[in-house]
């Protein structure tokens, strides 16, 4: 009679620990999430699974059920208050009947009533499937968000599958698990262009933002960096670092200024961007639909820059003002006044924009 009054009152348990635990560190190996979380997860889960399972469970607050889950095994109970007239039910218990679960529990003090998880085991088993899934669901977004912020700031290729109405464009970039939604906004996008469901698109990636879907990517097309990265990709001198590009100055779809400079001797750094019969910048000017590209040398003189910087004009002379240093008085010849100033002032705007400074432009004439 004693043992089976000792196996009546063991704690009911479902002896699946050690099976959880094995699955847990295969996936902490295969996804990198930690046994610790997921077992917190688990727990989690588990209390709010038994506090919806009946009725009467509801009312009973979450730190008044807990679960033990380790290798040994299972365990769950409902904590209450022994108190010797009931107020609550959810979360009291009579001292007569809580004596029968601890005969030494006395009034005012907790008592740990032990649920019969095997009732409880089928909603049990789906909860921690569903927890599981749900992790590694959050491990694959969290991976992938931390792949793409290691990749912002670098040029992409992406595929568009989706377009707006309001004009944004959804592009699929990376491949496999990889893969993330990336959004191309009207203002990033470089006027003129067009693209279509299918179409491949070249993307700049801006930052990276967590929605309840996984990481959004925010890319560009009209950045400078653009026109950066295209030459880091089209010219082996910048990539091995024999050329530096010092300054890009860029209005998208219409015109950009870059300036470089040669880090060796007997490196011409306009012509290793230019490429041989100017293949190397006629790549870039397709892949950024006819845009133009001015190269100019970079140079410590500041007049010397502000001459290359607006180009194609020829300068007479340039100098700087002596109350303003970020100012500066250029003279060209009266016939080349129109092409310094450029459409619409055009050319001057960008010189001033690679140079960083303002640019007052005077025909000889009025010199």
């Amino acid at each position: 009679m004693a043992q089976r009054k000792s196996k009546k009152n063991e704690v009911p348990q479902v002896d699946i620990g050690a099976e959880i635990f094995a699955s847990l560190r295969d996936l902490e190996k295969i996804k990198g999430i930690p046994v610790t979380y997921m077992v917190e997860r688990l727990k989690q889960a588990l209390t709010n699974a038994y506090r919806r399972d009946r009725e009467d469970h509801k009312d009973i607050p979450a730190e008044n059920v807990v679960v033990d889950l380790s290798e040994k095994g299972l365990f769950m109970y409902s904590v209450k208050t022994a108190v010797e007239e009931v107020e609550d039910p959810a979360v009291e218990m009579h001292i007569d009947t809580a004596r029968n679960i601890n005969p030494d529990v006395q009034v005012g003090e907790s008592v740990s009533i032990p649920v019969d998880i095997q009732k409880f085991g089928r909603i049990a088993a789906q909860t921690a499937k569903q927890v599981v899934i749900q992790g590694i669901r959050e491990a694959e977004r969290g991976a992938t968000f931390e792949s793409y912020s290691s990749k912002s700031q670098e040029l992409l290729t992406g595929t568009v599958f989706r377009i707006d109405p309001n004009g944004d464009i959804f592009v699929h970039i990376g491949q496999g698990n990889d893969q993330s939604d990336a959004v191309l906004c009207v203002d990033e996008q470089i006027p003129g262009e067009s693209y279509e469901p299918g179409d491949l698109i070249r993307v700049y990636v801006l930052d990276v933002r967590k929605v309840t879907r996984g990481p959004m990517v925010h890319v560009s097309r009209t950045h400078p960096n653009v026109v950066r990265r295209l030459f880091e990709l089209e010219t082996p001198e910048i990539a091995d670092g024999q050329v530096e590009i010092r300054n890009i100055s860029r209005e998208p779809g219409s015109r950009s200024k870059i300036a470089v400079r040669a880090t060796m001797e007997n490196v011409d750094p306009v012509g290793a961007c230019v490429g041989p019969r100017g293949g190397r910048v006629g790549a870039i000017v397709d892949e950024l639909n006819g845009e133009k590209i001015d190269i100019v040398v970079w140079s410590e003189d500041p007049c010397e820059y502000v001459k290359a910087a607006l180009s194609p004009a020829d300068v007479v002379s340039v100098e700087m003002d002596p109350t303003n240093p970020k100012a500066c008085r250029v003279i060209v010849p009266d016939d080349q006044l129109s092409l310094a100033i450029g459409k619409e002032g055009q050319n001057a705007r960008l010189a001033a924009k690679l140079t960083g400074l303002k640019i007052d432009i005077k025909p000889a004439s009025q010199a």
